[in-house]
């Protein structure tokens, strides 16, 4: 080691560039296949546990790794693009030598550990995380390809809803999910007349009960945003330089601009033929590792067992999708670090309206020792609902409360036995912070 130099200074970046340029293969590669929250922390992670470790991150897009979750804010103009940028200094990776490369993946030979790249190039590994993220889905509908409909899930996204959603502008959205939610209060501070389509009984469908979601409806509408629940988009057709969309419960919307927020789907097209078992996404087990040794998954592409059920499921989440780039880092740089599984954290702001959901927040059907208890405010706007299962809370919804809701989070990531504080919360369930100080000075 150079006199004076410590790990993660620039000249291991510099040697690990001149390692790879000449094909010199003494330490191990770590190759990462996406660079959105997951990848760059998995990236920062492997490099402080595997200082002498050759990083290679690829990412499908020009810009510089970004958080898809700020494009709202972009929306807003509370940020510029520079703004989304997960890490503002331009030299930041090439200091920790972590070697970024633009590209999308199309195949992954778990053979011949090698990733071809769409453009013909090719990269070795010995350690592989796939952290591809979802891609936003486009229902089967006549007319999603005209010119003023959109997805809102990349940069190059925002710019074209910048640029059509102006002051006055009517605007239809398709979806009224946790990030249709998000994208709806970004576009209504841009002063745009909106209209919401969403298939599901009530808003925010896998996120809130049935009474908060309605008393979600009903706090947006306030606002003066119109929304149609159970009712899809039958048609789109262009009418002068505006756009007609024809619902399935008969009524007609004029737009000028229509934004498809209908959901994701994780991004595993790629790994077709790959032996890597995949089922809604990339199955792993708790070191974050695919079937096939020395591949990993983090991020919304992932399909790991739930906190509570154990259950193999989806849970495209930003907290969860961090947990996991950690743990598969810690794994690929030969540690042991194990999940508890992904744990549903949702917090969501609607134009002012703060709602949470942690957990099994809908409960367990059938399952032995469940009990739920809702406490309903509708003309304040404020609700609580909890979920357990014998004497540990798992699940949780609120909305209009936002002191002390950690301690929610705390329980039920805590599993911590209640005792007689259950009956108190189903008598009460406004109480969950004094159980919270109860159950921490009990297991202190």
């Amino acid at each position: 080691m150079a006199k004076g130099c410590r790990p993660g200074k620039r000249w291991r970046g510099l040697a690990y560039e001149l390692a790879y340029e000449s094909g010199v293969d003494s330490t191990v590669k770590h190759l990462l296949i996406g660079n959105g929250p997951a990848g760059v922390i998995a990236a920062e992670t492997l490099r402080r546990a595997d200082p002498q470790a050759a990083i290679v991150m690829v990412g499908d897009e020009a810009s510089p790794p970004y958080s898809r979750m700020a494009i709202p804010y972009l929306l807003m103009g509370r940020i510029d693009e520079q703004g989304t940028y997960l890490r503002k200094d331009a030299g930041h990776f090439e200091r920790l030598g972590i070697r970024l490369v633009t590209g999308r993946a199309e195949r992954v030979d778990t053979e011949t550990r090698t990733v071809t790249l769409a453009d013909g190039g090719q990269h070795s590994y010995d350690r592989l995380l796939i952290s591809t993220g979802s891609y936003p889905l486009r229902p089967p509908i006549l007319g999603m390809d005209l010119p003023q409909v959109h997805t809102c899930w990349t940069l190059a996204d925002a710019r074209r809803i910048i640029e059509s959603a102006r002051p006055g502008s009517r605007v239809l959205q398709i979806g009224a999910g946790f990030i249709g939610c998000i994208i709806m209060e970004a576009l209504a501070e841009r002063g745009v007349h909106l209209f919401i389509v969403e298939m599901g009984d009530r808003m925010v469908p896998r996120m809130m009960t049935a009474t908060a979601g309605r008393m979600i409806r009903r706090w947006v509408e306030n606002k003066g945003i119109t929304v149609h629940l159970q009712a899809g988009v039958a048609s789109l057709r262009q009418q002068g330089s505006s756009v007609l969309a024809k619902l399935s419960n008969g009524v007609e919307v004029e737009a000028d601009l229509v934004i498809c927020a209908a959901g994701v789907r994780p991004n595993i097209g790629f790994l077709a033929g790959s032996g890597i078992v995949t089922a809604d996404g990339v199955r792993v087990d708790a070191a974050m590792q695919s079937n096939v040794p020395g591949v990993y998954a983090a991020g919304d592409v992932t399909e790991a067992a739930g906190f509570h059920s154990g259950v193999p499921s989806l849970n495209a989440i930003q907290p969860n999708a961090a947990d996991q780039a950690r743990i598969a880092a810690l794994n690929m740089a030969g540690g042991s670090a194990l999940s508890q599984g992904s744990l549903a954290i949702n917090v969501l702001d609607t134009l002012g309206l703060i709602s949470i959901s942690f957990g099994a927040w809908a409960g367990e059907p059938g399952a032995t020792g469940g009990e739920g208890v809702e406490l309903v405010d509708e003309q304040g706007f404020r609700y609580l609902s909890l979920q357990f299962r014998d004497d540990v809370l798992i699940g949780a919804t609120a909305i209009g409360l936002t002191d002390h809701v950690g301690a929610l989070r705390g329980l039920i990531q805590g599993r911590v036995r209640l005792g007689a504080w259950k009956e108190r919360l189903l008598n009460d369930p406004s109480q969950f912070m004094a159980a919270y100080l109860a159950s921490a000075q009990k297991r202190a």
